[in-house]
């Protein structure tokens, strides 16, 4: 740290080590007469006095309160000005400055969390909003088996933002749909019916709320229904056949929309 002269006052360099900026920050102040050098030398080198000094202290203490320049040139150079007034003012904006990325971080922790668990409510609150038999560990085995898709981030981006009552909106849409199915499978619907396409459609619909499912990946999802034990074993439970009944009433909505089933890929 330079030593201050008193008597000449301290150059540009060593009055920028002595308070800690840049020389090329006390140019700029002194261009925009915020803090302009008050003595030169014989040579003409403008030179920081005492006075010069406690301006810049005072320019250094209003910085870090993040004012900006001509707010600080206010406070210090208008003899009317209310600084209680302008701090006010400055409390004010950080106030809502760290509101606005408060915000911002709940919305990246609600992000992370989807992405990472699927579903970003409690075990508790899934129970009660998805109803006692559901399983919170599901979410870890979806993320395991489908973490890496672009599915699966479409559905953590939708869900991250999905609200508690909206969850329970699609799980109860969900419900009353599968509910439908076994009540269609047991009046005899046929699948590639008018009825069974129009429940093959709703069921496209309602799930597309989790990412958007075109035709072919809904076959993908009847085969996998109808192939897995354990989804297989929840629509079996709603009616006994209901997978196998499912998968074909997929297939012939896609037909009918022109999609040969067995050659449905997941695009």
């Amino acid at each position: 740290m330079a030593e201050r002269p008193h008597d000449t006052g301290l150059t540009v360099g060593d009055t920028a080590a002595l308070i800690g900026v840049t020389v090329r920050m006390l140019h700029h102040w002194d261009e925009i007469g915020l803090a302009t050098p008050s003595a030169r030398t014989p040579a003409g080198y403008r030179l920081y006095t005492d006075a010069d000094l406690q301006r810049l202290n005072r320019i250094l203490a209003y910085r870090e309160t993040g004012l900006g320049l001509d707010a600080i040139r206010g406070v210090l150079d208008d003899a009317a000005s209310e600084i209680g007034a302008t701090l006010q003012e400055q409390r004010e904006r950080l106030a809502a400055r760290i509101a606005d990325l408060q915000r911002l971080e709940d919305r990246l922790a609600r992000m992370a969390e989807a992405h990472e668990h699927g579903i970003p409510l409690s075990p508790d609150e899934q129970e009660t909003t998805f109803g006692p038999g559901w399983d919170p560990a599901r979410n870890a085995e979806a993320r395991a088996r489908w973490g890496d898709s672009p599915q699966w981030a479409q559905f953590a981006e939708r869900a991250a933002f999905r609200s508690k009552q909206e969850w329970g909106d699609l799980s109860q849409a969900m419900s009353t749909l599968e509910q439908d199915l076994g009540v269609a499978l047991e009046r005899g619907v046929r699948p590639g019916s008018p009825e069974a396409n129009g429940l093959a459609e709703r069921h496209r619909e309602i799930f597309s709320n989790f990412f958007p499912i075109s035709r072919q990946m809904q076959v993908c999802l009847g085969r996998m229904f109808e192939a897995d034990p354990g989804f297989a074993a929840h629509y079996d439970g709603i009616r006994d056949g209901l997978a196998s009944w499912f998968r074909q009433t997929v297939d012939e909505a896609a037909r009918a929309h022109g999609i040969d089933p067995a050659l449905a890929t997941w695009r």
